[in-house]
């Protein structure tokens, strides 16, 4: 039970810390909002010593948008490893849990679906910081018995997204009844923000061990072709769809993720498709346009 407990969720503005939020804030968690944009920096120690004592900690604050990580990447590895860090110091301090959410981190899959013993490859800047935080991570769990547990989600989407990845792109796009994108062949595993909001959820109720790994995806992958698919079946007019030659090298084609550890040790499962959350996407932003 999260009722009552005093719990810290860094980068609390960004897409996933609004939702997870409103979550806990339904759960009577006694809540702490830390974000940069509220005068937070987490990355100076004197900032995160001053916070007081709690129970769990969702450390999502980072920088993420990866075209940004090959303009700056100091910025990336600062931010991204110091935060980690000092929460993970403050959670020694206090006897607290931290839930630290990580990322795509296999590179090009050896196999699939890709459970999470396959090897970790740094193949951009933002996965290298992400491996680089895992292993801090671990090394406070095994040295100073910090409890952790570290969620790998495949691509989230969901109701508030910055239109700059995906599936909000496409369906913007949609609007304007003319899409147009690179290679249409990639597939990815998506979940649905519900989803993993559930997974995060059921991460801090997790006491079996004081380190663990999940993968945190539907267990599907579809290209990006399928997507533009489902989402122009919810649009009524004729949309026109072109497909670009990319001058950026795909490398990785395929990622579908085993998400078996997560549905047995967290009693977890994702319950939103991937045609279902882009529909479900489409009528929220309908709403709030209605509603604006």
């Amino acid at each position: 039970m999260l009722t009552n407990k005093k719990v810290i969720v860094t980068g609390s503005s960004g897409f996933i810390g609004r939702h997870l939020i409103r979550e806990l804030e339904k759960r009577n968690a006694n809540i702490v909002k830390l974000d940069l944009h509220n005068g937070y920096d987490l990355s100076i120690w004197e900032n995160v010593r001053r916070i007081e004592k709690f129970d769990i900690a969702y450390h999502l604050a980072a920088k993420i948008y990866i075209p940004d990580s090959y303009k700056r990447p100091l910025e990336f590895y600062r931010t991204n490893i110091l935060t980690t860090l000092y929460m993970l110091e403050l959670c020694r301090l206090y006897n607290a849990k931290m839930i630290f959410p990580s990322s795509y981190v296999y590179g090009k899959p050896k196999y699939l679906p890709i459970d999470e013993i396959h090897p970790v490859e740094g193949f951009n800047t933002y996965a290298q910081t992400k491996i680089i935080c895992e292993k801090i991570c671990e090394g406070y769990s095994r040295d100073h018995n910090v409890k952790v547990i570290i969620l790998r989600p495949s691509n989230c989407y969901g109701n508030g997204q910055n239109i700059n990845f995906l599936i909000p792109k496409i369906i913007q796009q949609a609007r304007t009844k003319k899409i147009q994108l690179n290679d249409p062949n990639p597939k990815r595993d998506f979940i649905y923000i519900d989803d993993l909001v559930d997974a995060f959820i059921k991460a801090a109720l997790y006491f079996e061990s004081n380190f663990e790994i999940f993968n945190i995806g539907l267990g599907k992958s579809y290209s990006v072709k399928e997507i533009v698919t489902f989402i122009i079946n919810n649009f009524p007019d004729e949309i026109k769809v072109k497909f670009l030659s990319s001058d950026r090298k795909i490398e990785i084609m395929d990622t579908v993720y085993d998400v078996n550890k997560a549905k047995q040790k967290l009693n977890w499962t994702p319950k939103v498709g991937l045609k279902a959350g882009c529909k479900k996407l489409i009528n929220d932003l309908k709403t709030n346009m209605s509603d604006s």
